[in-house]
Parts: C-alpha cells; structure tokens; sequence
C-alpha cells in the first residue's frame, strides 16, 4: 500500500497555525503508515510550485527532523499539487501494478480552484484543516465531487 501525501503549504496555511496542524497530522499518519509497513510520499505545494519532497518509498519511524523544517507561503495551487501527486501515483502503478494508493490532501481549502479527482488514487481522504472564524467549507464540496472521505485534522490527531 501508497499512502502518497499531498500538503498544502500556502500562506492561508502558515497563518493562525493550520500548517503546523497539518505537519501534527501528517507525523501521525507517518507513524501508522510505518506500523503497518507500508509505502508513503509527500507532494508539497505552495506559490507557484509544487514538489515532491519525499518519493515513494517504506515508511520510517522517526520523521520529526524532516517535518518541522517545512515552511509556508504564497498562493495555493492546489491544481498543481494534485496533479503533481496523480504523476507520482501514475508512475508508481507501473512500478508495482497491485499495489493500492491512498491519496491525503491536507489543506484548508481556501483555493479558487477545483481541479479534478486524481485518476491513479484508488482512495482518495481530503483532511479539513480549516480553523477560520467563517469557514468556507470548500474541502467538503472537494471531497463531495471527487467522491473523496472527508476527516478533520482533529478527528485524526485524536484517534489511536
């Protein structure tokens, strides 16, 4: 199994301290990924770029020193980070046929676009990480169009 990780690290996420929620979220399902030896990725988009920053491979135990130094800022692309982690995806269903990939888009939504359900997921789990006074609620309309599970970022943090 392909956990491949998808970590909005847009300015909206920097701000009031979503990132670092969503880097909390992410140690933790790191860490489940590993007990249950399984493959991870992270796909990390901000501005005008996204970029993979950790290529598939088995998960390990201790990914602290990696995360923390994660930064935010600039625009969300959120087209191009999904389509970014759907190439990632591609090229490891020709790697390893059988094998089942999970997609995870961390984020708080705030972005204008509305791009398409990455084809190579057989899973796809959008992670609300919205903390805002007035939420938007745009990661459940994602979720709801790609046919995707929706689960908040606290649901996670909280669950063994």
């Amino acid at each position: 199994m392909l956990h491949c990780f998808v970590l909005d690290c847009s300015g909206s996420m920097a701000h009031g301290e979503q990132l670092a929620q969503a880097k909390g979220v992410l140690a933790r399902l790191l860490e489940r990924a590993y007990q249950a030896r399984a493959d991870v990725a992270l796909v990390c988009f901000a501005g005008r770029h996204a970029e993979v920053r950790l290529a598939p491979s088995r998960a390990r135990p201790w990914n602290d020193d990696w995360i923390r130094p994660i930064a935010g800022g600039g625009g969300t692309p959120l087209s191009l980070g999904t389509a970014r982690a759907d190439q990632l995806l591609a090229w490891q269903a020709r790697r390893q046929p059988a094998q089942q990939r999970w997609l995870w888009l961390l984020t708080d939504g705030r972005s204008a676009e509305s791009p398409a359900r990455p084809a190579w997921a057989d899973h796809v789990v959008v992670v609300d990480v919205e903390r805002q006074a007035l939420p938007l609620g745009r990661c459940r309309q994602l979720a709801q169009a790609w046919g995707a599970d929706l689960q908040t970022a606290d649901s996670l943090q909280s669950r063994p």
